[in-house]
């Protein structure tokens, strides 16, 4: 009887360590991770999101690998350009891991591994640029960075997706020198548009004042036409009146006798004046023309009475 209690106290026991052995061994992966199991020592699988049991004492996981994108941030380290000047550079990287066996196996510390390398390779990259270049090429020196940096880790399981510098930082009497240089350049462009803003207004001026003169000119110019026109129409009636006189002379047969006779009593009227000087026409300079022309004019008049 005793020996019944003492095997079924035994196979208890036993039952209690197998599913202790069993309970610690199961393992659930959760998401974005990655187990990485060795049995015997030696790389046996990776597991991925699920449940999964290992082998006691035979099976080991050696590493727990986050799959998720991760960053290291770097303190500021000097850097010399190729222009002899020394500015202090920070920078950030971005990765994740893409093979868990070679992320564990591939380098004994993967975070310090890629600090060193983008030391060196951010001091080669700016030793070839000189300060002005530096601090222009943001985008470049993180491209570069980014293809050397992934072609190195993607041996180590790790895929590099953006490296960034955070801040350049040059030395304190370069960072003034360069606030004078632009202090300098922001003066030369405001003198550069003031003398553009004058020129402009020169320039505005003058066609306004070549337009009033055009303006003026032509005003002028038909004032005088308007006159001509005017004048010409005077013109063009005195000599119209003259025609209209000779017609109406010619009509009534005025003949020469009567022309100088009226002629005459002009000369009478422009004596009376006070005129000094009196021009007599030529026709009334014979004055036996003008007795004649007298005689022509009285006769009809006896002959009558």
């Amino acid at each position: 009887m005793l020996e019944e209690y003492v095997g079924l106290i035994v196979g208890v026991a036993i039952g209690i360590i197998v599913l202790i052995l069993i309970l610690t061994n199961i393992r659930i992966v959760p998401q974005a991770k990655a187990y990485v199991i060795e049995r015997l020592g030696a790389y046996h699988t990776t597991w991925q999101v699920g449940l999964h049991v290992k082998i006691p004492i035979i099976d080991r996981i050696a590493s727990v690998v986050s799959l998720k994108e991760d960053f290291l941030d770097f303190k500021p380290q000097p850097v010399i350009t190729k222009d002899n000047v020394t500015i202090m550079i920070d920078t950030v990287i971005f990765y994740y891991i893409t093979d868990p066996k070679l992320y564990t196996y591939g380098i004994s510390d993967p975070k310090m591994a890629i600090a060193n390398l983008s030391t060196t390779t951010l001091r080669n990259i700016i030793g070839d640029l000189e300060l002005d270049q530096t601090l222009t090429s943001r985008d470049m020196i993180n491209g570069k960075m980014r293809v050397i940096l992934d072609e190195v880790t993607d041996a180590w399981g790790i895929k590099v997706n953006r490296v960034e510098l955070k801040n350049i930082d040059p030395p304190m009497e370069i960072q003034t020198a360069m606030e004078r240089q632009m202090k300098a350049e922001r003066e030369r462009r405001e003198a550069i548009l003031r003398a553009e803003g004058e020129k402009r207004s020169a320039i505005l001026v003058a066609e306004g004042e070549k337009e009033s003169a055009i303006l003026r000119a032509e005003a002028v110019k038909q004032s005088t036409i308007r006159e001509a026109e005017g004048k010409a129409e005077g013109i063009l009636k005195i000599n119209q009146a003259k025609a209209e006189g000779l017609r109406v002379l010619k009509a009534v047969e005025a003949d020469q006798a009567l022309i100088a006779l009226r002629s005459l009593e002009t000369m009478e009227k422009v004596a009376d004046g006070k005129a000094t000087k009196l021009i007599i026409p030529s026709e009334l300079q014979n004055l036996a023309t003008l007795g004649a022309s007298l005689k022509e004019i009285i006769r009809p008049e006896d002959s009558e009475k």
